[in-house]
């Protein structure tokens, strides 16, 4: 079971850039997106359903052309989780479940500290979040939460860890987060893989930033431990730019 994780930042955008050439090239069984930036009635479903993905489920935030989440899916899954019941979240469009009879997937979209009032929504999402996640994992432990944490783990992980370190998204308070949720049961796919440096998968659109690899590692495929002998490979797709980041890829063993 293939499984991709993609913040395409605008979903329309995304698609006139070849998104969806490359969605079928790319052939994954799930792909679960953030940052769609459209509500239902905005999106070509047709088109995509054509595709090779006949079911679509769409979670826009509230307000219009701002964050939500989809997963797009080439067979009927058991269970559609719209959100996570916690109301502040919820109005933004960040989760999204889908259940299998092997595994359940989501589409995370955690919202970034630009600011100071974003910033602390950012670790109240954090902390609440992390609670739900645990309290999930007992009633489904076969669980995968990929997405955007707009959070870089380690210094491996960012081009710059020294003058980065006082920026949201790689703030010690932010890291630490992280490293605990993924020690309170989850793998970083791609790092159980690949312990290289110079892999990430956001670029800012300044400075060429992109094309001297001046990049983040903040989007994740996270398997919950119990899958970890499930997995198979993970890996970064750097080459698709269609969005400012770029697509995170995880398989399983689907039995």
């Amino acid at each position: 079971m293939k499984i991709i994780s993609y913040n395409v930042n605008g979903i329309r955008a995304a698609i006139t850039k070849g998104f969806l050439e490359w969605l079928q090239a790319a052939n994954p069984d799930v792909i679960c997106l953030q940052e769609i930036k459209a509500t239902h009635d905005q999106i070509p479903v047709m088109d995509i359903e054509m595709a090779g993905y006949p079911y679509q489920y769409y979670f826009p935030a509230e307000k219009k052309g701002y964050s939500g989440v989809a997963i797009l899916s080439k067979t009927e899954p058991k269970n559609v989780a719209y959100g996570t019941g916690i109301d502040y979240m919820d109005k933004e469009g960040r989760n999204l479940r889908v259940d299998f009879d092997n595994c359940s997937v989501m589409s995370l979209y955690l919202p970034s500290g630009t600011n100071i009032d974003r910033l602390d929504h950012k670790f109240t999402y954090m902390d609440d979040f992390h609670d739900y996640a645990n309290n999930l994992k007992k009633e489904i432990p076969n669980l995968i939460i990929c997405g955007d944490y707009n959070i870089c783990h380690e210094a491996i992980d960012i081009h710059d860890p020294i003058r980065n370190a006082k920026i949201s998204g790689f703030l010690p308070e932010e890291r630490a987060w992280l490293d605990k949720f993924m020690k309170s049961g989850f793998v970083d796919s791609f790092r159980h893989f690949n312990k290289e440096p110079h892999n990430y998968s956001w670029w800012s659109y300044r400075a060429n930033a992109r094309e001297n690899n001046k990049g983040w590692r903040i989007d994740y495929c996270l398997v919950n431990e119990p899958m970890k002998e499930r997995m198979k490979r993970a890996f970064i797709l750097p080459d698709a730019k269609h969005s400012d980041h770029c697509p995170v890829v995880v398989e399983i063993e689907n039995n």
